[in-house]
């Protein structure tokens, strides 16, 4: 997914949102037959009879293209555990979007998965918890998954679609980060996401139980640094560094509201997928207003886009404009105000108590881990050893 065009510039409007976003995160459903321990998604997760229609998503596809949208990640949840994907996906496909659908790969077959690629999809990102067995269905709650991904990423690269890995690094997994990297090799892979997990939403509920120690974090780096110079020209990698051991923040998103948008199941639009949890964002529907019409004025997207927003230490200084303050979401969890600094950054005042209680957790004995509680398919093979979430 490298190479691709420069953002497309939206005639007459507000310099502050000129370009159209790069992408869209389409999260089709949170429907997942998976439960993993660091999951993403929202902490009330949206129902199924709450979902888009198919007519519905294949606006949005239009809208986007008609915008100047450049890519769409179809996600979820698990999205194809939506029957109509093949229809949303045609319809992306004719706006002329650059296709990524991000999977756990579960519930695929090589049929349908053959289907997808005649329609036009370009490419598969399949995330994995582990390449030991035993420790990928106790991460993720479900049993026989590390095989099933074994065989579709071998279907992938059988049907000719590029194939990222995806693999979120964590105390419960981090030791094995080699056998991955040769994973993604074996399986023949052309990128590597090796993204060090963020601490919100059900993460945020076992981070105790999740957060690697500062040594352990150090490993990894001199791990990557080694496979990048041993497999220049085989595997690309995406490094993802953890905030709690950062000494600048990420920037969100890219920036709040420049460059990317998300789509909830049932149509909310937002800024970034985890902007649902800071209060009093208002949050527009495409079922109500034009996507481009919700990228320009929505109350969400103008919350913190730019500076304006910013208080110190972040209004006066000179990175400001290089990570906008970190993430919003992380800023509200973790201090109570999503104006603050995020606590990643070391200029924020609340980042050596931050830091500190990272560093405690981590060497720590980790407690159980929680997993959330929602029906559907796998929910008979979900490994019983969890404690009821809260």
């Amino acid at each position: 997914m490298t190479g691709m065009a420069p953002a497309t510039k939206i005639e007459n409007a507000d310099p502050t949102c000129a370009l159209a976003p790069v992408g869209l995160l389409a999260e089709l459903t949170h429907r997942c037959p998976l439960q993993c321990s660091y999951c993403s998604n929202p902490l009330e997760m949206e129902r199924p009879n709450t979902e888009l229609s198919t007519s519905e998503w294949q606006s949005v596809m239009h809208q986007a293209g008609e915008m100047g949208v450049l890519q769409l990640h179809l996600s979820g949840g698990e999205p194809t555990a939506r029957k109509d994907l093949e229809e949303i996906l045609e319809s992306a496909v004719k706006a002329g979007l650059y296709t990524n659908l991000i999977t756990a790969g579960v519930l695929l077959n090589k049929e349908r998965l053959q289907k997808l690629a005649d329609i036009g999809l370009d490419h598969v990102q399949l995330s994995i918890q582990d390449v030991d067995p035993a420790n990928a269905d106790i991460i993720s709650n479900y049993k026989g998954g590390a095989q099933k991904k074994r065989e579709v990423a071998r279907w992938v690269r059988e049907i000719g679609l590029p194939l990222t890995v995806n693999a979120p690094l964590h105390r419960m997994n981090i030791e094995n980060l080699p056998n991955i990297i040769d994973y993604a090799v074996e399986v023949g892979a052309e990128r590597l996401e090796v993204a060090h997990i963020q601490y919100y939403a059900w993460a945020l509920k076992n981070r105790a139980a999740l957060m690697p120690t500062h040594e352990a974090f150090m490993k990894t780096v001199d791990i990557i640094k080694e496979a990048k110079e041993r497999l220049k020209g085989i595997l690309v990698f995406d490094f993802v560094l953890p905030d709690y051991y950062a000494k600048y923040p990420k920037p969100c998103m890219g920036g709040w509201a420049s460059g990317l948008l998300s789509i909830t199941p049932s149509g909310k639009v937002l800024p970034c997928h985890a902007s649902e949890s800071i209060p009093g964002l208002k949050f527009d529907n495409v079922k109500d207003k034009s996507l481009l019409d919700i990228w320009m004025e929505g109350n969400a997207f103008q919350a913190f886009r730019g500076t304006d927003w910013m208080k110190e230490p972040c209004r006066s200084c000179d990175r400001k404009e290089i990570d906008f303050g970190g993430c919003r979401c992380q800023a509200y969890a973790l201090t109570g105000d999503a104006t603050n600094t995020d606590p990643a950054c070391s200029l924020s005042p609340f980042h050596e108590e931050w830091a500190k209680i990272a560093d405690e957790e981590a060497h720590k004995e980790p407690p159980p881990v929680v997993f959330r509680r929602m029906g559907g398919a796998g929910k008979k093979d979900n490994i019983p050893q969890t404690e009821p979430a809260e």
